[in-house]
């Protein structure tokens, strides 16, 4: 597939001139271009809810999930992996990100790295992948769908077995095609050609919010909508955690901050309250429960 002939290559009509506009028009042509990016992820919701409920069988048995990409898509999955232990209590490495040319890549461009289709698969292995036999699972993240390195560590992951999740915005490329499940909202033209980190890579964050979240959902870690695995370590994060265990309790804000004092995290302190239970009591129903707040409320 040459770069030429792909969606995110060719030239957008509405931005021809942007270059010679006053700066509001300019940004309302960037705007309206963004506009039709979430459109283009609704159209893959069926898609993302199976690579969500596939992946969700894998990781309660033990499997962990990776993210690799090049340039915007591994940063974007690097970030998204980041967000996730802070966010849900989660083990640092239960969502990993990595890309081609390593951490420094994440600041200094490393555009060659990305051509290098053997360093995909050596770097998959490199990060821990697959240590739980067969249960984790990839997603391989290709704007253009082509880049050499994310194919070398699809390939590795199929090699292993393991669930390959291909994201990308090109229909009918090869990322799709090494695929077990391909997420490919079609974005099109950039305002700026070729510059995939605008209407792609906004395409490709929308997915990854969606896959993590949905997945920390299934796995237990909300209650409702609130995040209740979060870890109280800053003061910000604090008082989140008061007022989750105040709006899942009805306690007072008093008693939500005191609650937290006791208990020390915040479904501990849910439990705690709710059931009338000692600590040790709620942890204990805690694990028992696999960590889901709801089940261990008889919900």
């Amino acid at each position: 597939m040459k770069l030429a002939t792909l969606l995110t290559e060719t030239r957008n009509p509405a931005s021809e001139h942007i270059d010679a506009v006053p700066t509001e028009e300019m940004l309302r042509i960037i705007n309206d271009a963004d506009a039709t990016v979430a459109e283009r992820v609704r159209e893959q919701i069926p898609q993302i809810a199976k690579a969500i409920d596939e992946a969700y069988y894998r990781m309660q048995k033990g499997g962990r999930l990776f993210y690799a990409g090049a340039g915007t898509s591994g940063r974007l999955g690097v970030l998204d992996a980041s967000e996730c232990p802070p966010t849900y209590g989660v083990p640092r490495d239960l969502v990993w990100g990595f890309l081609a040319g390593g951490d420094p890549a994440l600041r200094v461009s490393a555009e060659g790295a990305e051509d290098s289709r053997e360093q995909g698969g050596i770097d998959l292995i490199a990060n821990g992948f697959n240590q739980s036999q067969g249960r984790d699972v990839l997603v391989g993240i290709a704007a253009s769908g082509r880049t050499p390195y994310v194919l070398g560590a699809m390939e590795q992951a199929r090699q292993h077995g393991c669930l390959v999740i291909g994201l990308s915005c090109v229909p009918g490329s090869p990322v799709e095609a090494a695929a077990d499940i391909a997420i490919t909202p079609a974005t099109g033209a950039e305002v700026v050609t070729g510059s995939t980190r605008m209407k792609a890579g906004t395409a490709t964050k929308l997915v990854l919010n969606m896959l993590s979240t949905g997945l920390m959902v299934r796995l237990g870690y909300v209650y409702g909508n609130l995040m209740v695995n979060v870890q109280p370590t800053n003061e910000k994060l604090v008082d989140r955690a008061e007022r989750i265990i105040a709006q899942a309790t009805g306690a007072s804000a008093e008693q939500a901050a005191m609650l937290l004092q006791q208990a020390g995290t915040v479904p501990v302190a849910i439990l705690m309250h709710r059931r009338g239970l000692s600590r040790v009591d709620a942890e204990q129903a805690l694990q028992a429960a696999g960590g889901s707040v709801r089940s261990a409320l008889g919900e």
